[in-house]
């Protein structure tokens, strides 16, 4: 079975060109260290919730969005390998600048996930 990890953060609506430009060279390079699936989701029905909710745990601000992500591995080894590679690539070494990025990087969440039910 496969491990996946899974990432919620907000994104300025007015840097989301910028945002998918970045993304779409991280998620290739990751592809190519080994990841087998990049996919990342812009929020369609997430209201904010009385207790919890996405746009609550990344305190989403007026004109942001929530995107989340998934990266799926053939397991949690294989994670991380494909992982220490990713962030060792001197491709992302620019990118890695946490000032130039689209988005604000401390309220961004994301955790490794194993199977628990697959139908």
């Amino acid at each position: 079975m496969s491990y996946v990890v899974s990432m919620v953060l907000p994104v300025p609506k007015k840097n989301l060109a910028t945002y998918r430009r970045l993304q779409r060279h991280m998620g290739k390079v990751l592809r190519e260290h080994g990841a087998l699936k990049y996919t990342e989701y812009l929020a369609d029905n997430v209201k904010p919730g009385k207790i919890t909710s996405f746009p609550q745990a990344v305190k989403l601000k007026r004109g942001e969005v929530v995107v989340l992500a998934h990266i799926v591995y053939k397991s949690r080894a294989h994670h991380d390998s494909v992982f220490k590679k990713f962030m060792t690539d001197p491709r992302l070494a620019d990118v890695m600048d946490p000032k130039k990025l689209p988005f604000d990087g401390r309220r961004v969440f994301w955790g490794g996930f194993k199977p628990m039910i697959s139908l």
